[in-house]
């Protein structure tokens, strides 16, 4: 029971901290529940992409190009695809869809669907070291994927004028997520420590701005 609190917690307040930072309009609970389920489902997919295209990533001789394709190509394309389209074609039809800032919120929710079946399966599997760990680094990276996903999805939705909003809301995640599990992959400590790290900080920099940006942009801020 305790395991499964830790594995539970991070997403869970992650989601919270989105659903406060939506100041202008919240969005319908049951949308956000949606959400939350769409992102849980969105593992399946991304497994069986990942078990068919993984064998190709790992048949490139050169180690580190063999790496790179895997977390870029194989599980940040997997992962993040699987859940743009749950946001794209689940979500972004809605009514709800009023503000730019709902991108980010239904992406967030999708992603802490995700990382939350993914952390419960690690959690289960590594105790409490892998929990208080993950809790601080691959949790919050999913989230910032969400941000960065739903950032562009936002734009994509209110702003007609560039057509590439989509693509940039599926690549720019699955290469941050991509970046991110690369220095994982790599056989060097110091190496995955510090790119992953790094990598995280980026990441977290773009969502405070992109957070930021979008809640400027409401067409419900009185200032507009």
């Amino acid at each position: 029971m305790f395991l499964g609190a830790l594995a539970l917690a991070p997403g869970l307040a992650i989601m919270i901290f989105i659903y406060w930072k939506d100041i202008f309009e919240k969005e319908p609970k049951q949308l956000l529940a949606l959400s939350f389920l769409l992102g849980a489902l969105s593992i399946i997919p991304a497994i069986i992409l990942e078990m068919i295209f993984s064998n190709y990533a790992e048949s490139i001789p050169i180690y580190l190009i063999s790496n790179a394709v895997k977390a870029v190509l194989v599980v940040g394309l997997a992962e993040e695809g699987s859940k743009y389209f749950m946001a794209r074609y689940f979500l972004f039809p809605r009514r709800a869809f009023n503000e730019p800032f709902d991108g980010i919120t239904y992406c967030v929710m999708i992603s802490m669907g995700f990382a939350t079946i993914e952390n419960v399966m690690y959690v289960m599997d590594g105790g409490v070291t892998t929990a208080l760990l993950r809790m601080v680094t691959a949790v919050p990276a999913h989230a910032t994927f969400g941000i960065i996903m739903g950032y562009y999805l936002g734009l994509k939705k209110f702003d007609s004028e560039n057509r590439y909003y989509g693509l940039k809301a599926l690549g720019f995640a699955a290469l941050l997520h991509g970046a991110y599990d690369f220095f994982l992959f790599i056989n060097y400590y110091p190496g995955m420590a510090i790119g992953a790290l790094l990598s995280l900080r980026y990441g977290i920099i773009f969502s405070r701005k992109a957070i930021k940006l979008h809640q400027q942009a409401s067409p419900f801020n009185m200032k507009n």
